[in-house]
């Protein structure tokens, strides 16, 4: 375990801030404002941005007025109007890196970081693909070889590459609503909600190597948080550095970011790396450039390697099956999640970063679109909201390519 030196803490006082109790600040009223200030009131660690940012083009088009088809319904909507019904707190939209539209609501602003939830494990996923690209991580090595503490655990025999495709047997269970469930016990061990079961270790790996193992590895997809926070400590294991500086080094700086971003740690510095990033929303349109433009920064610097951006987006022989087989619905039929995204439908030209709350990076390969929103929805999951957002960047995306926005 790496001990975290550039973990950080303002305290409530400094920003003259009354902190939501810490069983309280994922709900109403507490949630829009905690997703913006989580560094306020809990523990994160930097993930520094470079010397060099780089920049947006600029094109004028008018996408409020396009009309989006309700998911399900027989009824439409503007652009404008799903991201005013959705709880956004911001979004943005760039066309072959030009930005077409950036709006903010409420306190919100650019440069202000906001919680990415799940976001987090494309972000980390893709950092484990540049390891893997440098000869410093292999996919297909096993976990425990990376993380020794997690021999004897549900881990043993499930590789790497498992975990980015979200395909290992261990028992873990993602009801956010169920204080009973793995991911609600998972905060208890890394402090972000009280302890309420005793048996729950302090720290994030302790908790972890817990977990046990209740069917094959590498079969159906299985959507678990725990994967990617094993994951970040492949990464450290793999590198003997912090995954947050990791991160740092190997994406956040050569991409151009413009604002450092920070994660959530547990008491002994590790990061919560399955849901705990929080950036700014400028940022998360770099990162979805990345893979609408093969890999290259905004300025045209090689960051991402072709074959990872290509095996993302052709996936493995069998992804496609595996979740089709998935242990849960996906409402996604067709689809197929790689290397930390998800693939809505059967083209594999568009992929999605996803996090609970309304988080959502859009990125079109064919018309080059990438589509950020950033949202405070008051439950973890609500398909209507998700499916009508994916349909406006749809309807944004085929406007801007056609010239009809």
């Amino acid at each position: 375990m790496i001990a975290d030196a550039d973990a950080a803490m303002s305290t409530p006082a400094d920003a003259g801030i009354e902190v939501p109790p810490l069983d309280q600040w994922q709900f109403a009223p507490y949630l829009q404002w905690s997703m913006q200030n989580i560094q306020s009131f809990l523990p994160v660690r930097q993930i520094r941005r470079g010397v060099r940012s780089t920049e947006f083009g600029a094109r004028a088009a008018e996408l409020g007025t396009l009309s989006v088809a309700h998911p399900w319904e027989d009824r439409h909507a503007s652009f404008a109007e799903v991201m005013a019904m959705t709880d956004t707190d911001g979004w943005m939209m760039t066309v072959g890196g030009a930005v077409v539209g950036e709006e903010y609501f409420g306190t919100l602003a650019p440069g202000g970081m906001h919680l990415l939830m799940s976001v987090s494990k494309s972000l980390t996923a893709t950092t484990a693909g540049l390891l893997a690209a440098s000869g410093e991580l292999d996919l297909d090595r096993p976990v425990t070889e990376y993380v020794p503490r997690l021999e004897g655990s549900g881990y043993d025999g499930a590789l790497v590459r498992h975990l980015v495709d979200m395909r290992t047997g261990v028992r873990f269970s993602e009801e956010y609503l169920n204080d009973g469930a793995e991911v609600r016990l998972l905060e208890e061990a890394i402090g972000w909600a009280p302890k309420r079961h005793a048996e729950v270790p302090d720290t994030l790996l302790d908790f972890l190597a817990t977990l046990g193992q209740q069917g094959p590895h590498g079969g159906a997809f299985d959507y678990k948080s725990c994967e990617t926070d094993a994951l970040g400590f492949v990464i450290e294991g793999a590198t003997g550095q912090p995954a947050a500086d990791v991160v740092s080094e190997r994406l956040w700086q050569p991409m151009g970011a413009e604002f450092d971003a920070h994660v959530g740690v547990d008491s002994v510095g590790s990061g919560m790396f399955d849901g705990g990033i929080s950036a700014a929303l400028r940022d998360l349109a770099r990162f979805g450039n990345l893979f609408v433009n093969r890999g290259a920064a905004l300025d045209g610097a090689a960051v991402l390697p072709e074959w990872w951006v290509d095996d993302t987006f052709a996936g493995g022989p069998d992804s496609r099956e595996a979740f089709a087989n998935a242990v849960e619905p996906t409402l996604m039929p067709g689809g197929m999640y790689r290397n930390g995204f998800w693939f809505p439908g059967e083209s594999g030209d568009v992929m999605l970063a996803l996090g609970i709350h309304g988080q959502m990076i859009y990125m079109n390969r064919l018309t080059g679109v990438v589509g950020v929103k950033v949202s405070s929805w008051p439950t973890p999951q609500y398909a209507e909201r998700l499916f009508w957002t994916l349909r406006a960047f749809d309807a944004a995306s085929w406007a801007l390519s056609s010239g009809a926005a």
